[in-house]
C-alpha cells in the first residue's frame, strides 16, 4: 500500500512538478501537493507542517537558499531536498550549511525516492532526540522546583558529613537556630556518636542510627517544631555515600491540632446541651407560660406582679443559659439579616450604662460603616457579654470603657495573623477597657466552656465562649490582646454584607388577637397541651387539644373543614410533629401547621416551610411570638 506524503513543492514548471511525482509514485509514495513559487506562498504553506519540503534550486522569484534560510528561521524540524538541473557542488555544500537535509540533479531524479526515505528517517530521529532532551530538561527542572518549592527542609551530606546539596526552605528553617554556623554540621557529625544538637530546646541529644532510615520530633529554641526524617543514601552494590535528611515545620499542625481537641470538646459540651434542650425548654415553656397568664390575673395586685416579674427574669435567664450553651457550641441555628450595627451597639450600651456604677465611662468611636449580615440579639448579645466582662475588670476603681466601630480592609498578611478570616472588606467592633488586664496564660484559655476567672457564684465561664461562638456563626472572627496592669481589647470581625439593611423598628406593638377562629392544639405533655389551650383562649380563639398525634389525625380525618389552623409539637411518641403535618396535609392541602420545639438539630424555618408548613416556634415562647405565628399563617397576605 503507497504510504501517504504531504510535500511543499516549491517549483514554477508545471511539468517539472509532475516529473517529481510521478517518480515519487513509482517509488511506493501516495503524494500530498501544494506547489508554491513565492516566499510569501512558501511561508504561508509552511504553517501547515508538510511531511517535507522539495524545492527547485533557482525560480523566477524565489530560490532554494532562500527557502532554506525561511526554514531554518521557522525552527520547524521539516526535511528539505534541493532538486536542480544545474546546481553545482560548491552551490550544494552551501545549501548543506545552510539546513538543507540533500539536494539531488534533476537528470538523476530516480533517487529520489531513497533521498525522501533517508531525509524521513533523519528527521524522526532528530524528533527522538529533541523529544529526550526536552523530556530530560522538563524533569530537571521539575526536580529542581520541587526541592526549591518544597515545604520540607532538604538536606544531602556525604559519607564525611559534609554538604552536598540544601535548598532554600532548609536555610530558612535552620537559620534562626543554628545562626552563621553551617547546618551540615549543627545536624550530623559522624565524629560523634550523638548530634550535637544545642540549639534544639526540648531534645539536647539523639542517639545516632547512621545506618537506617530514622525519625523524631524535634523542638528549636526559637519555638519551632520539627519532624525530622534520615536515610542513607547508597549504590546498588550497598556502599554508603551519606545521608538525606528532610526536615517539615509542624508548628501550625500543632496548632491545628490543639484547635480540634478544643473543637471536639465544645463539641461534647454542645452534643451533652443538645440533649437537654428539649426537655429543659419544655419545661421553661410551663413555666413561662403559666407566668403569662397569672400575671394576666394579677392585674391589679402590683406586689404580687412584682414577684411574677422577678420569676419571669429568673425564667428567662434560664432560656439565655440554654441559648447560650448551643451557641458556643454552634447547636444553635441563628438567623441572620442585613443589618446596621451601629443600632445595636447604641442599644446594648444603653443597657450597660444602666447597670454599671458611675464611676465607669463610656466612650464611643462609631464611624458609618457597611452593612453586615448578622443576628441583632446574638450580636447584642455578645456586646453585653464583653461589656460586663470589662466593667468586672475595672471593679472598684474608675475607668472607662471604649467601643469603637471602623471599617478594614483585611489583606493577605493581615488574615494570616487572624484564623478564619479571608481577604476583604470588614467592619471591626472593638470592646476595650482601662482594667487589670491578663495574664498570657489566662489569654489562652479565656475562650474555654466554663472557664472563669470570677468569684463562685458571679459568673458561668460561658460569656466569651458565647461571644467566641457567635463570631463563628457570623463567617467572622476574635482576637483579644491584653496585659497585666495595662487593660484588654476585644476587636469582633464581621464580614462586609452588600444588600442594605432594613429599617429599624423601635415601636410597640399589641399582640394580634383573633376571632374565634378554630385551632388544633397538638402536644404530648398534657400540661403544655393545657397552657397552650389558655393562651390562645385569651387570644380570642377557639381551641381543640389532643395530646397525642394518632388522635389528632383522626380529628381532621373526621372533619376536614373544622380546624382553620394545627399547632404540633415536633417530638412525640410513635409519630412526630413532620410526619404529623405531612398526613395532616395529604387530608387537607391548603391546612396551616405550626411546628414547636424544645430544640432541633436539623430543622429551621427554611426548612419547615420546604417542607410545606408554616412556622417553626422554639420553646420556651411567649405569649407574643405564639400570637403572632398564630396571626401570619391565618393571614398571609397580610403579613407579606
Amino acid at each position: 500500500m503507497p504510504t501517504p506524503l504531504n510535500i511543499l513543492l516549491v517549483e514554477d514548471s508545471p511539468d517539472d512538478a509532475e516529473l517529481i511525482l510521478a517518480q515519487l509514485r513509482r517509488d511506493g509514495f501516495d503524494p500530498r501537493w501544494r506547489r508554491v513559487q513565492t516566499a510569501a506562498e512558501f511561508l504561508a504553506e509552511l504553517e501547515k507542517l508538510p511531511d517535507i519540503i522539495l524545492s527547485d534550486y533557482s525560480l523566477p522569484q524565489f530560490n532554494g537558499l532562500r527557502a532554506t534560510e525561511l526554514l531554518r528561521d521557522s525552527g520547524l524540524n521539516i526535511p528539505l531536498i534541493l532538486i536542480s538541473g544545474t546546481m553545482g557542488e560548491e552551490s550544494a555544500v552551501e545549501a548543506m550549511k545552510r539546513g538543507a537535509t540533500d539536494y539531488l540533479l534533476k537528470d538523476r531524479i530516480a533517487r529520489l525516492g531513497n533521498a525522501v526515505e533517508r531525509a524521513l528517517e533523519q528527521k524522526r530521529l532528530r524528533d527522538e532526540r529533541q523529544r529526550a532532551e526536552e523530556e530530560l530538561r522538563w524533569k530537571t527542572s521539575l526536580l529542581e522546583a520541587q526541592l526549591e518549592s518544597s515545604l520540607d527542609g532538604i538536606l544531602v551530606v556525604d559519607s564525611q558529613g559534609r554538604k552536598v546539596l540544601q535548598n532554600r526552605r532548609m536555610e530558612e528553617l535552620w537559620k534562626p537556630a543554628v545562626g552563621q554556623k553551617d547546618v551540615a554540621q549543627a545536624v550530623f557529625d559522624p565524629q560523634q556518636e550523638k548530634y550535637p544538637l544545642q540549639f534544639i530546646e526540648k531534645v539536647a541529644y539523639l542517639d545516632a542510627h547512621p545506618d537506617e532510615a530514622s525519625h523524631d520530633v524535634i523542638e528549636l529554641v526559637d519555638g519551632t517544631i520539627m519532624d525530622r526524617y534520615s536515610a542513607p543514601v547508597r549504590d546498588p552494590a550497598g556502599k554508603s555515600y551519606g545521608r538525606i535528611w528532610s526536615f517539615r515545620d509542624i508548628t501550625e499542625r500543632r496548632r491545628l491540632e490543639a484547635q480540634f481537641r478544643q473543637a471536639q470538646k465544645m463539641e461534647s459540651i454542645g452534643l451533652l446541651a443538645g440533649g437537654i434542650a428539649h426537655d429543659f425548654n419544655n419545661i421553661l415553656s410551663a413555666i413561662v407560660g403559666n407566668l403569662y397568664l397569672a400575671k394576666l390575673e394579677a392585674e391589679n395586685q402590683p406586689a404580687i406582679l412584682e414577684y411574677l416579674d422577678n420569676v419571669t427574669e429568673a425564667a428567662q435567664r434560664a432560656a439565655d443559659l440554654v441559648s447560650q450553651i448551643l451557641t458556643f457550641s454552634r447547636q444553635n441555628k441563628q438567623e441572620r439579616a442585613p443589618l446596621q450595627l451601629n443600632h445595636v451597639v447604641l442599644e446594648a450600651l444603653k443597657l450597660l450604662r444602666a447597670s454599671m456604677p458611675a464611676t465607669i465611662q463610656i466612650q464611643t468611636e462609631l464611624a458609618q460603616t457597611p452593612t453586615v449580615l448578622a443576628n441583632a440579639t446574638a450580636i447584642h448579645q455578645a456586646i453585653m457579654n464583653l461589656g460586663t466582662n470589662a466593667w468586672h475588670a475595672m471593679r472598684g476603681q474608675p475607668g472607662t470603657l471604649k467601643v469603637e466601630l471602623k471599617p478594614l480592609e483585611a489583606d493577605a498578611e493581615f488574615v494570616k495573623a487572624h484564623a478564619g478570616l479571608h481577604p476583604g472588606q470588614y467592619i471591626r467592633l472593638s470592646v476595650s477597657d482601662t482594667g487589670s488586664g491578663m495574664e498570657p496564660s489566662t489569654v489562652e484559655r479565656i475562650f474555654d466552656p466554663f472557664f472563669t476567672t470570677k468569684p463562685v457564684g458571679e459568673g458561668t465561664g460561658l460569656g466569651l465562649a458565647v461571644v467566641h461562638g457567635i463570631m463563628q456563626t457570623h463567617d467572622g472572627g476574635i482576637s483579644v490582646h491584653s496585659q497585666p496592669g495595662a487593660g484588654t481589647v476585644f476587636h469582633l470581625f464581621f464580614p462586609v454584607h452588600e444588600t442594605a439593611a432594613a429599617e429599624h423598628e423601635t415601636e410597640f406593638t399589641q399582640i394580634p388577637r383573633g376571632h374565634g377562629e378554630s385551632i388544633l392544639f397538638v402536644d404530648d405533655e398534657e400540661i403544655l397541651a393545657s397552657l397552650g389551650k389558655k393562651i390562645l383562649e385569651r387570644l380570642g380563639y377557639t381551641v381543640t387539644v389532643k395530646t397525642s398525634p394518632q388522635a389528632a389525625l383522626a380529628a381532621v380525618r373526621a372533619r376536614p373543614e373544622a380546624f382553620a389552623l394545627v399547632i404540633t409539637d415536633l417530638t412525640m411518641p410513635v409519630m412526630d410533629g413532620v410526619t404529623l403535618g405531612g398526613q395532616l396535609l395529604k387530608i387537607q392541602p391548603c391546612l396551616p401547621v405550626i411546628l414547636t420545639t424544645g430544640y432541633s438539630r436539623v430543622l429551621t424555618v427554611e426548612k419547615v416551610r420546604e417542607l410545606g408548613f408554616r412556622d417553626l416556634l422554639n420553646k420556651p415562647g411567649t405569649a407574643r411570638t405564639l400570637g403572632e405565628a398564630v396571626h401570619r399563617a391565618l393571614h398571609p397576605a397580610a403579613t407579606t
